[in-house]
């Protein structure tokens, strides 16, 4: 790591016309990405120190992702003083990945060092075995057992998500200790905490005393006499969905971790929860589209490959849609026009198909279905498929029998239209059940399955009920 450089000055470091009081509200600008970028191509360090100075630590991750490789190693080498170790941990995915990797296992020791344990712990999973054993080496013998055992435990578990700096205290203190206790320790205290976590001698949880119960109580009041909030004990190894839901379903704002004794060994934050909500929303959310979270910053070769998968799988689906298709050949010949009409039918099914799927698999991520209420949601899209069916299908069943002249053309692709609303309701709702019954991830497969069921069976109804009526 060359000579780092520290901040000439301090003052007011904004861009020339930039409003003083909006300008931190936004975020970071692109002009000050384009003046950094000119700074550094001119080797004017002392300007590059100057915009970096009064960055947030999210704007400086922002930074670091929208420039290009050269610029970010330089800044990394160069100017390594102004990226804060939350900065890193900010990064996403596959640029944290580089940034640690060009740093150097010094530099990122250092970096895990000065990090709260939960956070030190996400900042060195997405390395390599090798890599993470190179900077564990690197680290003391306290922090290196505690990063050791947190990878020890299952991934996406709540062992992975807890960190270990917790307040804990005997249930026989009284207030007055309790408080002596952390104005004592406050140095050592984490540096967010909520809730008081009481313990017995076995260091087994017996309650939780949020801290604005405990600054209204008399300092001679004990906290056994207190009337201990429900605890709510999270297993180590509970996947962190399920304690996301417990957090959502007991509006917690922190909860204890404890290990296969029951034993009290770290805590979870509700911040490090709303990280977990947003990860799996979005997860989700980018799963139904065949892509997965870093697309967009993984180079072009790996991610293509990854698409690619679920694009030969889609192939395959559209060809048996094309054997559909194949099977009323001699109809298209001898009506033509059942070709221009052919996209729509399939096209209003897919897309009303998509929206019931879209509500059953936020509804299983969020446990709103189960096997009490599966049924009602079924036939409840099942419904709006056949009512939007029976609108549409007067809409498009008179502008086709008016456009073409052909009343009988209309009232076949009316029926088409009916049909496919019905199974796009049916399936849009039943096959991500279906599927997160069967152990897949219904994000992820769902929309394949879906598209199959409604090009099918649109294109099977609507050439169908042409060939027996049209005929």
């Amino acid at each position: 790591m060359s000579d780092q450089i520290h901040p000439p000055f301090q003052g007011d470091l904004r861009l020339p016309g930039e409003d003083p009081e909006t300008a931190d509200l936004l975020g970071l600008q692109d002009e000050q990405i384009h003046a950094i970028r000119l700074a550094l191509d001119a080797e004017n360090d002392e300007e590059v120190c100057n915009l970096l100075y009064d960055l947030g630590i999210t704007d400086k991750a922002e930074l670091l992702e929208k420039v290009d490789a050269g610029d970010r190693l330089r800044l990394l080498e160069k100017f390594a003083s102004y990226f804060e170790p939350e900065v890193i941990s900010e990064l996403e995915g596959d640029i944290r990945k580089i940034a640690l990797l060009e740093l150097g296992p010094v530099e990122v020791a250092r970096i895990i060092s000065e990090l709260d344990s939960d956070d030190a712990l996400d900042l060195i999973l997405p390395l390599e075995p090798d890599a993470q054993q190179e900077i564990l080496r690197k680290l003391s013998a306290k922090t290196r057992i505690v990063i050791e055992e947190g990878l020890s435990f299952p991934e996406d578990s709540a062992g992975r998500l807890m960190q270990r700096e917790f307040v804990a205290v005997p249930q026989f203190w009284t207030v007055g200790k309790t408080v002596d206790y952390l104005r004592a320790a406050a140095s050592n205290l984490p540096d967010d905490f909520y809730d008081i976590i009481v313990i017995d001698p076995a260091y087994h949880v017996v309650g939780e005393i949020p801290l604005n119960k405990l600054i209204r109580a008399g300092r001679s009041d004990k906290l056994e006499s207190f009337s201990l909030r429900e605890t709510h004990p999270i297993p180590a190894t509970m996947d962190q969905e399920e304690v996301a839901q417990i957090f959502r379903n007991e509006d917690l704002a922190s909860a204890p971790v404890v290990d296969e004794a029951g034993r009290l060994i770290g805590i979870i934050t509700v911040d490090d929860i709303l990280d977990v909500i947003d990860e799996e929303a979005e997860e989700d959310i980018l799963k139904l589209g065949g892509v997965v979270e870093d697309d967009l910053y993984r180079s072009i070769i790996p991610t293509a490959l990854s698409r690619s998968r679920w694009l030969l799988i889609n192939l395959a689906t559209a060809t048996m849609s094309a054997l559909v298709i194949s099977m009323f050949e001699a109809s298209i010949e001898q009506i033509v026009t059942l070709a221009i009409l052919m996209p729509m039918v399939a096209s209003m099914g897919g897309n009303a198909g998509t929206q019931a799927m879209t509500v059953a698999v936020r509804a299983l991520a969020t446990n709103e279905v189960s096997g009490a209420n599966a049924w009602r949601v079924i036939g409840k899209e099942t419904a709006v498929g056949l009512l939007n069916g029976i609108l549409l299908s007067c809409l498009v069943g008179l502008g086709a029998g008016l456009w073409f002249n052909h009343p009988e053309l209309g009232a076949v692709i009316a029926g088409a239209l009916v049909t496919n609303l019905i199974v796009a309701g049916l399936a849009g709702s039943s096959i991500p059940i279906i599927l997160d019954r069967m152990g897949a991830d219904p994000a992820v497969s769902s929309g394949v399955f879906l598209t199959a069921a409604t090009d099918m069976i649109g294109f099977f109804s609507f050439l169908g009920l042409a060939t027996l009526f049209l005929l």
